[in-house]
C-alpha cells in the first residue's frame, strides 16, 4: 500500500495522542504515527492483552472469513500463515508478534480502559478519564474501538432464572467443559455457524435455535504446504506477490452490486445445503431472502453437522427461558445444561460506546441520534481532532486494509497540522452532510440490503450505518490525501501543548 506520509527519522513530538484500543486499529495507528514522526502516543487497552476482537473472542471454531494473507498488516505481511483462513489463536499470535517486532509495548497501557472523553473548548484539548479515575490530557484522540466491542443479548423472559451455565460466544468461558452436556445455541449467524460444528463434536445433544436462515457458502480453506511456506519465507517478492494477487481481486470488488455474482453465490450455497440428509431440516435451513441481504457466512462444516444424530434444529420462536431450559411457542420445553448466546454485537455505536463530549458540550450519542455518521467513516462534526478507525459505513472487504487506509490518513493529518501550526481541525458540517448524502444514495442502490432482512446494518432510524457501498480501492483513493479545505481549523498558539515525553496526566 502506498503512502503520502513524509517519512523522516523518528522523533518525539509535543502533540499528545491518545489511542483507544490495542486491536488492529491501535496497532495500525501506532505504525503510521511513527512513520509520520509522531512518537508521543499512548494506546489505552481495557483488557489485559492486545488483539481487540481476536483477544476477546475465543469460542471454538472462530476463524477469519477472508483470506489470511489479506487479513494482515501491509507493513508486516506474514509468511507463516498455516492455512487459507487462519483460526483465532494464530491471528492473536500474529498480533502479539507484530507489537513485539515493532517495539510498541512501551506505548501500550493494558488494563486501562477509557471511561469518558471530553473536549475542552478553551484549551483545545481532550480530557480523558480512565476506568480507574486517572485524568489524562491529549491533543488528538484516535478511537480504535471498532464495531465489535459490546455484546448483544436478546430480551427473553426468564433468562435470569436459568440454573445451568449461560454465556455469550463473545465472552466464552474456556473453563466450561461441554463434553456430555445438553447444549442450546441461540442464533445462527457468524459465531453460531462457526461454533456449532465444534460444539456438536463433544455435546451429548446440541439444539440450534434459528430465527432466520442464513446462506452459508463453503470456503476453500486449505493448509499451506511446506513448499508454499518455504517460498513465502525464502523467495524475494513471493509473499508480496501472493498478497497483491488476492488484493487485485478483492480490492476493486463490489460484491453486492453484480447480479451474476449474487446469483452464483446463492446457487453455490443452495448446493451446499444439499449435504443435509433430512428434507425438512434442509427446508428450514434454506433462506427465503437473497444472498447478501444478511451478512455472508462461510463454513465447510455447518450444514453437514445437522446430519449428526445428536443435533437438532428448532425454528419455533423462543417464548421463555426456565431454570431447566428453553420453551418454544409450540409448547415444547427443551431441557438444557448450557445456553450459548450466539447473538452478535451492538455494532452501530462505534466510538459512542463510551461517553464522548465534543464542542459546546455536545454528547456524541446525541449528535448521532438519527444514526452514526462521519466523514469517510473517520471524523464527525463537532468533535475536533478525533479520528475513528473502522467507524460508520466502513464495513467492506477485509477489515485490516480498511483500517490502514484510515490510520494513514489520520497520521498524515496530524503531521500536516504540525507543519502548518494548526491546533485543531473539525470537519465542516456541509462536507460531512454531502458525503453522507452521496453514501446513502449509493447504499440505496444495493438491492439485496433492502431484502427485508433483520440485520445489524440498520440503526434504529432505519439508516444503514455499517456498510460501505463501494470497493476497498475506492475507499483507499478517497483517503489518499488530506484536504484542509474540508475542515474548520483553529490556531490556539500552543495552548494545551506538552513537551516531549509521555502523555501528561494530572
Amino acid at each position: 500500500m502506498g503512502s503520502d506520509i513524509t517519512h523522516r527519522p523518528l522523533q518525539s513530538s509535543g502533540r499528545r495522542i491518545a489511542v483507544i484500543g490495542a486491536g488492529p486499529a491501535g496497532i495500525s495507528s501506532a505504525y503510521y504515527l511513527r512513520q509520520a514522526g509522531l512518537e508521543n502516543f499512548t494506546i489505552y487497552e481495557r483488557a489485559d492483552e492486545i488483539g481487540g476482537t481476536w483477544q476477546r473472542n475465543r469460542y471454538p471454531g472462530l476463524a477469519c472469513d477472508v483470506w489470511s494473507h489479506v487479513y494482515s498488516f501491509t507493513f508486516r505481511l506474514n509468511p507463516a500463515w498455516t492455512r487459507s483462513y487462519a483460526a483465532q489463536p494464530e491471528i492473536l499470535d500474529y498480533m502479539r508478534a507484530t507489537v513485539t517486532e515493532l517495539g510498541l509495548w512501551p506505548h501500550i497501557r493494558l488494563n486501562t480502559g477509557i471511561a469518558s472523553a471530553t473536549w475542552d473548548d478553551d484549551a483545545g484539548t481532550w480530557h480523558l478519564v480512565t476506568d480507574a479515575g486517572e485524568h489524562v490530557e491529549a491533543d488528538v484522540l484516535i478511537s480504535g474501538q471498532g464495531m465489535f466491542g459490546e455484546l448483544k443479548y436478546p430480551t427473553i423472559e426468564g433468562s435470569a432464572t436459568f440454573a445451568g451455565t449461560a454465556m455469550h460466544t463473545g465472552a466464552w468461558d474456556t473453563s466450561v467443559d461441554l463434553t456430555g452436556k445438553r447444549v442450546g445455541v441461540i442464533g445462527s449467524a457468524a459465531s453460531g455457524v462457526q461454533s456449532t460444528p465444534e460444539i456438536a463434536k463433544v455435546a451429548q445433544h446440541l439444539t440450534v435455535f434459528q430465527r432466520s436462515a442464513n446462506w452459508v457458502l463453503p470456503k476453500e480453506d486449505v493448509v499451506h504446504t511446506p513448499e508454499q511456506l518455504a517460498r513465502f519465507h525464502g523467495e524475494p517478492g513471493a509473499l508480496q506477490d501472493y498478497h497483491d494477487g488476492i488484493m487485485s481481486f478483492l480490492g476493486p470488488s463490489i460484491p453486492f452490486s453484480n447480479p451474476t455474482i449474487l446469483g452464483a453465490a446463492e446457487w453455490v450455497a443452495a448446493v451446499a445445503i444439499e449435504a443435509v440428509d433430512d428434507p425438512e431440516t434442509r427446508r428450514k435451513l434454506t433462506p427465503s431472502t437473497p444472498w447478501g441481504c444478511l451478512r455472508p457466512l462461510f463454513s465447510n462444516d455447518y450444514y453437514p453437522t445437522f446430519n449428526r444424530p445428536n443435533v437438532s434444529l428448532v425454528t419455533n420462536s423462543i417464548i421463555r427461558i426456565t431454570p431447566t431450559g428453553i420453551v418454544t411457542d409450540d409448547g415444547t420445553e427443551h431441557d438444557l445444561d448450557v445456553i450459548i448466546y450466539a447473538t452478535g454485537y451492538v455494532v452501530d455505536k462505534f466510538a459512542s460506546r463510551i461517553p464522548i463530549t465534543g464542542r459546546g458540550g455536545l454528547p456524541l450519542d446525541h449528535a448521532w441520534a438519527d444514526g452514526a455518521q462521519a466523514y469517510m467513516g473517520l471524523t464527525t462534526t463537532g468533535f475536533p481532532n478525533m479520528f475513528m478507525l473502522y467507524g460508520p459505513n466502513t464495513n467492506q472487504g477485509s477489515l485490516i486494509p480498511m483500517i490502514e487506509f484510515q490510520a494513514r490518513y489520520a497520521a498524515q493529518a496530524v503531521q500536516r497540522m504540525d507543519a502548518k501550526g494548526i491546533d485543531w481541525i473539525d470537519v465542516r458540517r456541509d462536507v460531512m452532510v454531502a458525503y453522507n448524502n452521496e453514501l446513502q444514495a449509493a447504499i440505496d442502490t444495493v438491492q439485496v440490503w433492502k431484502g427485508g432482512c433483520s440485520h445489524y446494518y440498520l440503526s434504529e432510524s432505519g439508516r444503514i450505518v455499517t456498510q460501505y457501498p463501494h470497493s476497498m480501492f475506492h475507499f483507499r483513493d478517497e483517503l489518499a490525501d488530506v484536504d484542509f479545505d474540508d475542515f474548520e481549523i483553529s490556531r490556539l498558539r500552543g495552548v494545551g501543548r506538552a513537551g516531549p515525553g509521555s502523555m501528561v496526566s494530572r
